[in-house]
């Protein structure tokens, strides 16, 4: 009798309360059947926001670098511009046109001649040599042919067969002195010994046959700026089928640009080197 009063005092079962026990069960928290479909439904996708945040960080990364860059090549210009005027305060100064050195790399007046040689027999030879050049360029003209130390390339008729070379640098004031010894071969008779130079100051000239045999005279020789190159003219032809040996003395300075023998800097610990 008395569980039949319970269970007729109990509410009756509707279609509301048996949502609700479902949404309980499903983790809804007791919400609505509207609200627990929207809550349950699928959440939109957050790709594109996550590939709009990657690009700006890719972004800022680049950004940063070429800052960096930026900075880095202003530095190593300003650095060089630095010792460029540091140089040029305490280093010599720089070669002239002719390729000779000013200051104590360059020979005083009148070095390599007997003493007391008065300058106006060495600024006669020095005329000399200029009528003498373009004495000689007139008669190249006239054979209707370009001299061999104005033409683009050098020479065909002689033969370098080994080069030996000696430098010694000078860190103190950026100069170098060096020895040239080539042993060349004679394929055309000539008198003229064409090479590449540009900058430097010809201390001496010597050829010879061998190191045994005497020497072969030199008449004179002269830089030719526009194609960069010196000659050597000698008094007599070089034999055909022979070997001689042409050695050159000479000092220059070691340039602050891409040009022969160069220098360059670096910074390790603050300090330049």
């Amino acid at each position: 009798m008395d569980l039949e009063e319970k269970r007729e005092k109990r509410p009756p079962v509707t279609n509301m309360m048996i949502e609700e026990e479902a949404a309980l069960r499903n983790g809804s928290r007791g919400l609505p059947p509207g609200s627990w479909a929207e809550a349950a439904g699928p959440r939109p996708r957050t790709t594109e926001r996550h590939i709009a945040v990657h690009k700006r960080l890719v972004l800022g990364f680049a950004v940063s670098i070429l800052a960096l860059l930026a900075v880095t090549m202003i530095a190593v210009l300003l650095s060089v511009r630095f010792e460029e005027c540091s140089a040029a305060a305490d280093g010599p100064p720089r070669a002239s046109g002719n390729g000779s050195l000013p200051g104590a790399a360059r020979q005083p007046p009148g070095a390599g001649q007997p003493p007391g040689r008065p300058e106006q027999e060495e600024e006669k030879e020095a005329r000399g040599g200029e009528v003498a050049e373009e004495e000689e360029e007139e008669e190249w003209q006239r054979r209707g042919e370009l001299p061999p130390w104005t033409r683009p390339r050098l020479p065909r008729h002689l033969r370098p067969l080994h080069y030996n070379l000696m430098l010694s640098a000078f860190m103190e004031n950026f100069t170098f002195s060096g020895e040239m010894n080539v042993q060349l071969e004679v394929l055309n008779a000539s008198r003229y010994i064409v090479l590449h130079a540009h900058r430097m100051h010809i201390e001496a000239v010597r050829v010879a046959e061998d190191k045994l045999a005497g020497g072969v005279r030199v008449d004179r020789s002269f830089f030719y700026p526009q194609t960069q190159v010196f000659v050597v003219v000698l008094n007599r032809s070089l034999e055909v089928q022979r070997s001689y040996n042409l050695k050159i003395i000479y000092n220059a300075l070691i340039e602050n640009e891409l040009l022969g023998f160069f220098r360059s800097s670096y910074v390790l610990h603050g300090e330049r080197r």
